[in-house]
């Protein structure tokens, strides 16, 4: 019975992706990799988030969820994420419409743009339990990946 953890998503099989792992026995985030170079502009007004992509999908418990949070040096390289935190419901694996392929959202708040590298750690992943509230009645089914949920 497989509890929680990660899989290559689909299309990035043969791309040379490595599975998160924690650095220490009492870490509580899983080091993620870029799964590919990629260029984040510096910030100007207008500018959108760059996505980068992990070539990873997640899986975990019906009462679990987990997080995308920025690497504690993030900001210091000017790296900012874009929604604070990423929250990823256990719905999200394996969808239609990208595989539950979780991407990483950042914005670049230094003046020259800022290259990734494929295998260059940008964020961690941690899983996480959740409580409901008395008579919730939650029924919707996803039906695709990012942005998803209002749909």
């Amino acid at each position: 019975m497989k509890l929680r953890g990660f899989e290559i998503a689909k299309g990035w099989e043969d791309k040379g992706i490595n599975i998160p792992v924690r650095k220490t026995k009492f870490s509580a985030g899983y080091d993620v990799e870029a799964a590919e170079d990629i260029v984040i502009p510096a910030f100007k007004p207008g500018v959108k988030p760059t996505l980068i992509p992990t070539g990873l999908k997640a899986y975990c418990q019906d009462d679990e969820y987990y997080m995308l949070v920025n690497r504690s040096s993030g900001p210091k390289k000017g790296l900012v994420m874009a929604n604070s935190i990423g929250i990823i419901d256990k719905d999200y694996y394996g969808n239609e419409s990208n595989d539950g392929h979780f991407y990483f959202q950042f914005y670049n708040v230094l003046d020259h743009d800022i290259e990734i590298k494929k295998g260059d750690c940008i964020g961690q992943v941690i899983f996480q339990k959740y409580l409901i509230c008395d008579n919730d009645d939650a029924s919707g089914i996803r039906t695709g990946g990012i942005g998803s949920t209002d749909k």
